[in-house]
C-alpha cells in the first residue's frame, strides 16, 4: 500500500503547502501540477486497493506445483480459488466474520499447512469432524462404509502413463483417481477418527500425495482453510505449455 501512504502523506504534509504558495501568487491551485510520484500514486491506488480487496475476500490465483491433485489437477495449472465459499475472513487475522457455507466432503480446497501456515497445499476434503477414516491399500473407508470406485482403465495423459485410472464416488461428487502400480507397496494403512474442528484431505494421485495420512500434515484445523478451488484460468509447464483445452475448465 505504499501508493496511498504516498497519496496520503503529501495531501496532508505538502499539498498545503503547494496550495498556499499558490493562492499567494494568484494561482488557482486547481492549476497547480503535483510532483510526478504522487501523481502516479494517486492513480495507481485505486486499482491497487481493488485488488487487493479480491485477493483477500473474494479470489485469488494459485499455481499447482505438483502432480499430487491428478488428474484432476496438473503441474503447471494456475487456479482461482474462492475464499469466500466458507466464510469472509479478515486478512492477516484470519479471523472469521462472516459465515456463508461448510466444507463439503469432495471440495478441492486450498489450505495452509498446520505446521507451515506460510505454505499452501492443496488437496480433496475426504473426512469431516467426527469420522472414522481408514485407508487399506487402495480401499477409502468413511464411517465403516467403502467409498465406491470404478475402474476406468489406464491412464494416458499429461505423466504417468499407465497408472490406473479410476472414478471415485465421495459424498456427492464423482470425480477421477490416480493408481501408481508401481508404488502399490509404499502405500500404508491409515486408521483414525477426524478431531472437532478439524478436517482430513488426500490427494487425487492417490500413491503420490503427501496429505493428512503423513504427520507432515496431519487433521488441518478449520482456521487454515484458505478457499474453495474453482476454476482452471492456465495452464504454463514448460516444454509442454501452455495447455489451451484447460484453460476454464470448472474443478471438480
Amino acid at each position: 500500500m505504499l501508493t496511498g501512504l504516498i497519496w496520503g502523506i503529501d495531501s496532508v504534509a505538502f499539498k498545503p503547502q503547494r496550495v498556499a504558495a499558490a493562492n499567494a501568487r494568484g494561482v488557482a491551485p486547481d492549476n497547480i501540477r503535483e510532483p510526478l510520484l504522487v501523481e502516479y500514486a494517486r492513480s495507481f491506488f485505486p486499482v491497487i486497493l481493488i485488488v487487493l480487496l479480491i485477493r483477500s475476500f473474494l479470489f485469488e490465483p494459485f499455481r499447482i506445483p505438483s502432480d499430487s491433485m491428478m488428474p484432476t489437477l496438473l503441474d503447471g495449472d494456475f487456479i482461482f480459488v474462492n475464499k469466500f465459499s466458507y466464510g469472509l475472513r479478515l486478512p492477516v487475522l484470519n479471523a472469521k466474520v462472516v459465515s456463508i457455507g461448510e466444507p463439503q466432503r469432495g471440495d478441492v480446497i486450498v489450505f495452509r499447512l498446520p505446521r507451515d501456515p506460510a505454505t499452501n497445499y492443496i488437496k480433496r476434503l475426504v473426512g469431516l469432524p467426527g469420522d472414522h477414516i481408514v485407508v487399506r491399500g487402495q480401499n477409502l473407508y468413511i464411517n465403516g462404509e467403502r467409498v465406491k470406485v470404478d475402474m476406468d482403465g489406464t491412464y494416458r495423459g499429461h505423466g504417468h502413463d499407465g497408472a490406473q485410472l479410476a472414478t471415485e464416488h465421495l459424498g456427492n461428487v464423482d470425480h477421477h483417481v490416480l493408481y501408481l502400480p508401481a508404488r502399490a507397496g509404499e502405500a500404508r494403512d491409515y486408521d483414525e477418527i477426524v478431531p472437532a474442528g478439524h478436517y482430513f484431505f488426500m490427494g487425487d494421485n492417490r500413491d503420490n500425495s503427501r496429505d493428512s495420512r503423513f504427520f507432515e500434515v496431519g487433521f488441518v484445523p478449520e482456521r487454515n482453510l484458505v478457499g474453495k478451488a474453482v476454476r482452471i484460468w492456465l495452464n504454463w509447464d514448460l516444454p509442454s505449455a501452455p495447455i489451451w483445452d484447460r484453460i476454464g475448465d470448472p474443478i471438480r
